[in-house]
């Protein structure tokens, strides 16, 4: 509970994160039904990244700042603008100010009968969030465990769910937690959407998380990857990845479409990796 993602807004793990947060949004707002979404641990909405804690790491500098000036083509520039367009009405003209979390991009890029709903265990940050986001009617925030907030709130009556699932992993038994949450939501709603994001900050760690979901789950599961150095255990955040379980059709097509382009963004040197497999079959 004393993780604080001020320190880290808007870095290679939260482009890559947000990137697949927004189409996924895209895909599964052209349906006319309502949607819930769950963010699981939502942190405070958005960020200043002229703040202490963001001056302090700099972290957006390798991430976002370096996307935002980076060369794309045409097809990669469509794909992004769902994503760029949230960040360019947080902010003014061209200057990068404000970064947004998962709850602003959601709210963003649902629809006005979508329901939202914003968890977040910190106290502090929990008060933020209240702040930020309590004025929209859509959105209900809650101040639980993240399986709690889970549990309460699956099966939906919407029948159509997405779910992130992004902790820290910053405490010993995170996987054994991240794997409930898989395993109550997919048994609550089994047509659920989930994104479960993860740091990679040694080789072995992304492959025995997809080995564990694929022992509890047979739905189709693309993992999405993108490493910027290379990963050695004590060499901090090499890169992240995402689990997508259930994920939209259009996906895998679209992240081959963008992972090029990531990857010559954001990675140093030559340790650059941006790569996509399915760890349970795809149907």
């Amino acid at each position: 509970m004393n993780y604080r993602h001020a320190f880290h807004a808007g870095n290679h793990a939260d482009v890559l994160k947000h990137i697949v947060l927004a189409r996924v949004l895209t895909y599964l707002t052209q349906k006319d039904k309502p949607l819930m979404v769950l963010d699981a641990h939502a942190g405070i909405g958005r960020y200043d990244l002229t703040s202490i804690e963001a001056q302090k790491t700099g972290e957006y500098h390798q991430g976002i700042a370096k996307l935002l000036v980076g060369p794309r083509d045409s097809a990669v520039t469509e794909l992004l603008q769902p994503y760029l367009s949230v960040i360019s009405k947080l902010n003014s003209g061209d200057r990068l100010r404000y970064y947004p979390g998962s709850p602003e991009i959601a709210a963003q890029l649902t629809r006005p009968f979508d329901r939202l709903l914003f968890n977040e265990l910190h106290p502090v940050d929990a008060e933020t969030l209240k702040s930020n986001f309590g004025a929209d009617r859509r959105v209900r925030i809650s101040q639980v465990d993240a399986q709690q907030a889970i549990k309460a709130s699956l099966p939906c009556p919407e029948k159509r769910a997405l779910v992130l699932i992004d902790p820290a992993f910053e405490v010993i038994d995170e996987t054994d937690r991240v794997l409930r949450m898989i395993d109550h939501a997919l048994r609550r709603m089994a047509q659920t959407v989930l994104l479960i994001w993860y740091p990679i900050k040694t080789k072995e760690f992304s492959a025995s998380l997809h080995s564990a979901i694929a022992t509890i789950t047979k739905k189709p599961s693309l993992a999405i990857e993108l490493s910027v150095k290379e990963p050695f255990a004590e060499g901090g955040l090499a890169g992240s990845g995402l689990v997508v379980i259930n994920p939209p059709h259009t996906l895998e097509k679209e992240m081959a479409v963008l992972l090029p382009t990531l990857q010559h963004a954001l990675a140093t040197a030559v340790w650059g990796r941006a790569t996509q497999n399915w760890i349970t079959q795809k149907l």
